[in-house]
């Protein structure tokens, strides 16, 4: 037999609530009165925002555009591979570097800074090589050397330009020709490139046995200013080895990946039907078992820290360890045990105040999960549909990234005049090489020695002058399509639970198809609207990235006063954007439902929810930390057999496990996989609560429980909530 619809028996279970359409009109808009007609999200809709839709469809059309232009313009490989001082790649085939993948610097010595080297822009000549240097030489050494035996010269000339072949040149002509460097010194490949070999003897640097060493023209020069020289990047983790060996990891490991994943799967989909079953039993065992799990994560941390409070060398600080593939290294600091120890010790405490003071808070959210349960239950597609959501995100990104890469890759070789003398007037200003030697330039007296250089990729075209402002319309743009495919998500899901709300008998009187349905009215009709409000959150976004990228800027700066700004504008607008995520969020569920446009939809949301803000308060933020504390638990429980596994503390299954330079890899991928399996099943639980929240207060001032007004709601969601302002 189908339910009936709700009707108290008496009035005073609903003498708190107002009559539909007597109640007077407040600060917060005119209640909604009762209408017979209304059965659910309105079917006779009209487009709604129909000038942003317009906007938004041609800037699809335009970012499409930008795509062409940049992959027509761009060429990837000058992100991928150095480029000599001919603007030549190292390495490509079919020309005269194909068997020189590396880039030598002459003198590296100029470049002081980091970014000029990762940024190809470094005052020296560079050339394509097969190999690094393995010796320490200067030029004069190679020319004195030389005259005893002739192999000095041919190691030493495949450092030098293509081509020169005279050792009997003096020494003053070939630096000022650059046919030469004027020294090499033993040095490794660091991203296809030669920097010098630091090796540490007793806690001295030196390169080649050395501390200090002459130049070709005897100055005197130091390991330190080699360091200098390359500072900020022989000191990183060498990423070739590390990505190599991860890849290593990944192609051993992927099965077992894939079948941790399809674990949490399966995990995610049975927590889903036990709790449309078992709610209040399985979220307080939930809770339970992450109150036990912290406690003993606690003392384990207690046990830990004063066991390596004993062992000597323990008090060492994270900061001085510096980054280390080996997480054993992290575990045996005491400082390690301390962050953790406080972080377990506040979300054990915060959870112990949340169960005491708001425990009837937790016991109505437990109520409106059970609600959100029943009706999944009838429309389980729901339950996949962030999987559409997923796609369209993961081709959003793939476009950016790849539009991106090309715009940053789209300039032309510029090429620069390098002049050894000072009073050269023409000095790094830009040339044409293969015109350079007829030019005036080459000829004039005060830029003698003067070479066309490659410099840098960009160019003098309108096209290239505006690449920045074309990047920052690329980010713009992919956050504004992002949220946008994430609205329409909650747009898709909300008029989907509020047709089953609103279902006088559940479920007969569901509509067919419902998730379809509520897709196609969300695409017919409100696109626009959707459209308005993800660009109003991807402004806020893009101003907050903008900010950060100062922050970055100025880091170097010592300038309190300006990092302090940046510091509260990033608090802003940070604060900025969860509310507006907030109001964008219950503006979509009210679109879905009345088919309104995005304005006055965001208006009456925010005035149904100020005229419930006892009810609102009462839910805020509970359900989330309930669906948290799900996502949490299979994350950490799936996890937590990978680690066992992945080291072989299993002791029927320890020789399947694989040899693994890092079983973190793995171990990550899993726990960070798990969890956002299950967030992508757990966010339409958070949907479903907060749609069937607001039908719930729409169905409280459209009714008033009579039987000529009765309520849609379930007689245990009337019950808790319906008297929700005694809660305390």
């Amino acid at each position: 037999m189908a339910p009936r619809r709700y009707a108290p028996r008496s009035s005073s279970a609903v003498q708190s609530e107002p009559r539909g359409g007597a109640a007077p009109r407040g600060p917060y808009g005119e209640p909604h009165k009762f209408d017979p007609s209304f059965r659910g999200p309105v079917r006779r809709r009209f487009c709604t925002d129909i000038l942003c839709c317009l906007i938004f469809i041609v800037v699809i059309f335009s970012y499409a555009a930008l795509g062409i232009v940049a992959w027509l313009h761009g060429d990837p490989r000058k992100m991928l591979y150095p480029t000599d001082s001919s603007g030549q790649f190292c390495g490509q085939k079919e020309t005269s570097n194909a068997r020189k993948p590396i880039l030598f610097y002459f003198n590296i010595l100029k470049c002081a800074n980091p970014a000029i080297l990762i940024n190809l822009q470094c005052p020296t000549t560079q050339m394509c090589v097969s190999k690094c240097p393995n010796r320490f030489a200067t030029y004069t050494e190679m020319q004195q050397q030389h005259k005893l035996k002739k192999s000095y010269w041919e190691y030493y000339r495949q450092f030098c330009k293509p081509g020169f072949n005279n050792p009997y040149k003096p020494v003053s002509q070939v630096l000022r020709d650059e046919d030469c460097p004027s020294m090499i010194v033993p040095s490794r490949t660091f991203l296809q490139r030669c920097l010098p070999d630091f090796i540490t003897h007793n806690g001295t640097v030196t390169v080649a046995n050395r501390t200090s060493f002459k130049d070709a023209l005897e100055m005197a020069r130091s390991v330190t200013e080699l360091q200098h020289a390359a500072k900020g990047i022989t000191g990183l983790v060498d990423t070739k080895e590390l990505s190599i060996k991860v890849m290593e990891d990944y192609a051993k490991s992927w099965p077992w990946i894939l079948l941790g994943l399809l674990l949490s799967l399966a995990a995610s989909l049975v927590f889903i039907l036990l709790l449309r079953f078992t709610a209040g039993w399985l979220l307080w065992t939930t809770i339970i078992s992450v109150v036990l799990l912290l406690a003993y994560g606690v003392c384990l941390c207690s046990v830990e820290l004063s066991r390596l409070r004993r062992r000597p060398g323990s008090n060492v600080a994270i900061v001085e360890v510096g980054l280390q593939t080996d997480l054993q290294v992290y575990l045996q600091l005491t400082q390690t045990w301390i962050v953790l120890l406080v972080s377990l010790a506040v979300a054990e405490a915060s959870i112990l105040l949340m169960l005491i003071f708001l425990r009837r808070r937790v016991q109505v959210a437990i109520a409106m999960l059970r609600e959100a349960s029943k009706a999944i239950g009838h429309i389980m597609s729901t339950l996949f549909f962030p999987l559409i959501t997923f796609l369209l995100l993961a081709a959003c990104f793939f476009y950016w990234a790849l539009t991106a890469v090309y715009l940053a890759s789209s300039g032309e070789a510029v090429y620069k005049v390098m002049s050894p003398e000072v009073g050269c007037l023409h000095a790094n200003s830009t040339c044409d090489p293969e015109t350079f030697n007829i030019s005036n330039v080459s000829e004039s007296a005060l830029c003698l020695g003067s070479q066309c250089l490659f410099a840098f990729y960009g160019g003098e075209t309108a096209y290239h002058r505006y690449l920045f402002l074309l990047q920052l319309s690329n980010l713009l743009v992919f956050l504004w399509l992002v949220n946008f495919h994430l609205a329409l998500e909650q747009c898709t899901l909300a008029g989907t639970f509020a047709s089953y709300y609103w279902a006088r008998r559940k479920p007969q009187d569901i509509p067919p198809c419902p998730l379809l349905s509520s897709f196609c009215r969300a695409i017919r009709y409100h696109t626009g609207s959707l459209a308005f409000g993800a660009l109003i959150l991807s402004v806020a976004q893009l101003v907050r990235i903008l900010l950060e990228y100062l922050e970055q800027k100025l880091r170097g700066v010592d300038n309190s006063l300006s990092r302090f700004i940046l510091r509260c504008l990033q608090c802003c607008f940070w604060c900025l954007e969860k509310v507006i995520r907030y109001m964008n969020h219950n503006a979509y569920i009210m679109v879905a439902i009345y088919g309104k446009n995005f304005c006055t939809s965001a208006r009456e949301a925010f005035f149904l929810l100020m005229r419930n803000v006892v009810r609102v308060a009462v839910l805020d933020r509970v359900t989330d930390l309930l669906l948290f504390m799900g996502k949490v638990l299979i994350a950490g429980a799936v996890g937590a057999i990978a680690y066992l596994f992945l080291t072989r503390k299993i002791p029927v299954i320890q020789e399947e496990a694989p040899n693994l330079n890092y079983y973190w890899v793995p171990l990550l991928t899993v726990v960070i996989g798990a969890y956002l399996i299950a967030h992508g099943f757990f966010s339409v639980y958070a949907m479903c609560v907060d749609t069937l929240f607001l039908c719930f207060c729409d169905d409280l001032e459209r009714h008033d429980g009579s039987s000529e007004k009765p309520f849609l709601m379930s007689p245990e969601l009337h019950r808790i909530l319906g008297k929700s302002s005694q809660l305390h």
